[in-house]
Order: structure tokens, then sequence, then C-alpha cells
């Protein structure tokens, strides 16, 4: 049975705080990130959020650095440029001959519903006058958000040169929105995508039995199945402090594995999630997880692993 030791996972452990929250105590929070290494440098963007009362989810930053500890922004989209009520996860991905993209969680006026929409440029700079594509409008059943994206060079050209690891919440059970489950879609642009069908869900009376949302896909391991951190939750109660497990591919879902997780911040709500992983040349992985602190605030922290 795989064990946190030789999976090398992120636990709280040795973390570093890389960005703090914008204030403090709950609702203040740095995090629900996502990053990339890219010809030495890393490049990471995360969303700034502030408590209900003041605004939510108001900014995505993107910045760089050359030792992933010690980041200078680069660009910053507020939401109101969507025309949105909060913003939550980003993602910032290289596109091959393109330039740069910025995946967005869009979050609708009055609603519980949700969208991801995209911002492309030629630089990370150029992001926020970038062309816009709103990428999965999701409907009045599914409200779409906090996308895993990964792009895979060897399949370019082909239907699945892109996928996506998207996380749904289903509209049509008032009080009950904050459900999620897990579905993966594939694109040959990474702008038009094909459902292949939902992947990961919560499991009746375990920790995640409220939802399960994937993060961060690992870096792969040779003749290993491909194996993913998520995030759950035992209840409604426990929205917004996710605690993170992990996943394993079996062809045709993600299996949790029940020998780990859930892992969580020591700290007030206990929140450790939204993890993303970065592979170093070295072999190790770098990880950034949204970390709840005693105060009640998250704080945006990094571990090597």
């Amino acid at each position: 049975m795989p064990t946190l030791d030789t999976l090398a996972l992120p636990t709280p452990d040795g973390a570093e705080v890389v960005v703090p929250a914008p204030g403090a105590g709950p609702g203040n929070w740095s995090g629900a990130a996502s990053a990339v290494l890219v010809d030495g440098t890393f490049w990471l963007t995360w969303r700034t959020r502030r408590p209900l009362t003041e605004g939510r989810g108001v900014t995505v930053v993107v910045a760089s650095s050359t030792d992933g500890v010690r980041f200078e922004q680069v660009a910053e989209v507020h939401r109101d440029a969507f025309g949105c009520e909060s913003f939550e996860r980003p993602v910032l991905v290289p596109v091959p001959g393109v330039g740069w993209r910025l995946y967005l969680s869009c979050a609708t006026y009055d609603s519980k519903h949700w969208w991801v929409d995209s911002l492309t440029a030629a630089t990370p700079a150029d992001l926020p006058g970038g062309t816009r594509h709103i990428v999965l409008p999701g409907d009045e059943h599914t409200a779409v958000k906090d996308p895993v994206v990964v792009h895979h060079p060897d399949r370019a050209g082909g239907l699945e040169a892109w996928e996506m690891w998207l996380c749904c919440h289903p509209l049509a059970d008032p009080g009950h929105e904050d459900r999620m489950t897990t579905r993966r879609l594939t694109s040959p642009d990474g702008l038009v995508w094909t459902d292949r069908g939902e992947v990961l869900a919560g499991r009746p009376g375990a920790w995640d039995e409220r939802g399960a949302r994937v993060a961060a896909v690992l870096p792969a391991r040779a003749g290993e199945p491909l194996r993913a951190l998520y995030d759950g939750r035992p209840d409604a109660a426990s929205n917004w402090y996710e605690t993170t497990g992990l996943a394993t591919w079996d062809g045709e879902r993600l299996v949790p594995d029940p020998a780990v997780g859930p892992i969580s911040s020591p700290d007030s709500d206990g929140a450790w999630r939204y993890a993303t992983a970065v592979a170093l040349p070295d072999g190790r992985t770098r990880f950034y997880v949204e970390a709840a602190r005693p105060d009640g605030a998250h704080d945006l922290v990094t571990v090597v692993r």
C-alpha cells in the first residue's frame, strides 16, 4: 500500500508562505493557485479573495519567480472586466505557437452558477488585454469551475492534445449547490472541449462524502498509472475548508486511495486545498497549496517533496 513518504505528497510540515492572505481573519484568502515551470522560470497564478461582505474573489494575479518562492507580479485581472461576482481558481498555461492562456473561474451575479472563461495573449504581461473566449458556459443545471488543464505536446493535433479535469456543481436542488464532482474533458486546441464523463465523486460515509474536486495531476512516474490530488469535504458546513486526498486512474475513473488523506492544515478550519504540482529538474516536486492559518485566513504556501 502506498505511503505519504513513497508518494512524496504535500504535507504542512516545512511549508513556506509564498503569498500571504490579503488580510487577517476568515474569508481573507490567497490561493486556488496553479503553476508551471518554463525555461527555468516559475509562473504562478492565484485568486485574491476577501470575505463575503467585502467582495469575495476580487482579482487574479499572475507572477514569476526564478526560485519558486519569491514572486514578482506580472499582471492582474479584476473581476469587473468579466462582469462576474467572484473569481475562483485560475489556470495559466503556455500555448505552443500562440503564447499564453489564462483560464478563469467566474461566478454569475446573484446565482450559484459558474462558468469558465479565458484570456489568450503573446506574453503573461499581455493577458489582461488578451483575446477573450468563453470556454465552458455551464447551464441552468450545472455550475462549472476550478479546471485543471494539461497540455500533451506528444498528442499535438489530436483530439486529446489537451486534457481538463473540471469541477461541476449540480444546481437543481436548492440549498445543495455546494456538492461537487469531477468530469474529464479533452480538446484539440484548449478552447473547444468534449466531455468524456464523470471520473470522481464523493463516497458515502467517507471524509469526501459531500464532493470531490481534482486539484492537481501529479508528475508521471514510469510504468505507473496517473495519480491526482483532489479536494474533498464531508458536509456542506465544510465548504471552503476542503482537505486533500489522493486518487489513481484505473482507465475509466479516479479511485480514491483509502490509505492517504485527508491531508489538512493543523490550524483553524483545517483547509489544505487547491494543491498544484510542478515537476522539478532534479526529480522532486514543488507543490503550492492554499492553507489555513491560526487566525482563519488562508495563505498560499509551498513545499518541496
